[in-house]
């Protein structure tokens, strides 16, 4: 089994943990809070347990590492990891700048290391749905894609609503429309904590004259998880807080009549997929590098809409 160490135990990182625990030897596990230490000791009575990550770097027996850190350390561990010789799986946004994150893939390219983001949506059955559904041409041609993702809380301090919610839907709309966006704008703004947006709503525009946007904030009655996309003979809608309906299509939005469907979508859970996934990548299985050339074009969608953010508020 390949020998994995992480750093990060969070609540992201627990279930990363426990998948990654059935599915190969966890021996490392690394974060600042040592209170937890000895509950992790409990549940993971094999693995080494430390506070610095460095502790894990230096392990030469350590095959793979995961990252599930604040989002503003993660270029930085991954790239340290990366020159350990260790293959990475860094949660997303790998990085906060599309050159540091061209930088991470040149650098696993040379040391010929895995690199993958966590981009979880990407391996929802319902969104791969999704995808194949848009690429049969079912749809006709796309005309425009939306995203919703609201809730409630948990209110962030160290990370707007764009980094924390928006990079979900932004890898989906990238990876359904397939190209870089052209012109971005955003707006938000910051109702409870200074300087950290916990609404943020924002436009894309690419080449082929597509469109999308997003709504995206932790301050809204309801929880919504759903993407749209409108094609000019029919739509169709993944919701992910639909139990057995994830996908909906509609049959003709021009007459608003014809047949409504959900096609059957596999109810594995998305988690165990990537995390199979990456292990695969590791032990020599599909492309070691497309992964992360991929969320490329998404940090650097990120980059300038908060860009375009900073300069609305300014």
């Amino acid at each position: 089994m390949i020998r994995l160490g992480q750093i990060g135990l969070g609540q992201w990182g627990k279930n990363l943990a426990r998948n990654f625990d059935d599915l190969a030897d966890l021996v490392w596990l690394a974060d600042v809070d040592d209170g937890q230490h000895a509950d992790l000791a409990q549940r993971y009575p094999r693995a080494r347990l430390t506070a610095n990550p460095e502790d894990v770097f230096a392990d030469d027996s350590v095959e793979a590492v995961v990252i599930a850190t604040p989002v503003p350390t993660h270029y930085e561990l991954a790239r340290k990891a990366l020159e350990a010789g260790k293959h990475v799986f860094v949660e997303k946004p790998p990085a906060m700048r599309g050159s540091e994150l061209e930088e991470l893939c040149e650098l696993s390219e040379e040391r010929g290391l895995v690199l993958m983001p966590g981009h979880l949506l990407l391996y929802h059955p319902g969104v791969r749905k999704l995808k194949e559904i848009v690429g049969s041409g079912e749809l006709g041609d796309v005309l425009y894609v939306y995203g919703n993702r609201q809730n409630l809380g948990t209110f962030r301090t160290n990370e707007n609503a764009l980094w924390s919610l928006g990079v979900h839907d932004l890898s989906v709309l990238l990876y359904l429309i397939e190209e870089e966006p052209s012109e971005v704008r955003a707006h938000g703004n910051a109702f409870l904590t200074g300087g950290v947006e916990d609404v943020v709503f924002c436009y894309l525009r690419f080449p082929s004259g597509k469109m999308a946007h997003m709504h995206l904030s932790w301050l809204d009655p309801h929880k919504i998880r759903r993407i749209t996309v409108v094609g000019n003979d029919r739509m169709a809608v993944f919701d992910d807080m639909e139990r057995d309906r994830k996908i909906t299509v509609y049959d003709n939005w021009r007459t608003r009549t014809g047949d409504i469907y959900s096609p059957t979508v596999d109810a594995t859970e998305p988690l165990r997929l990537e995390c199979r996934h990456f292990l695969g990548l590791v032990g020599g299985e599909g492309d070691p590098h497309e992964a992360a050339r991929n969320a490329v074009p998404v940090v650097r969608a990120l980059e300038q809409l908060q860009a375009s953010l900073e300069s609305v508020v300014a």
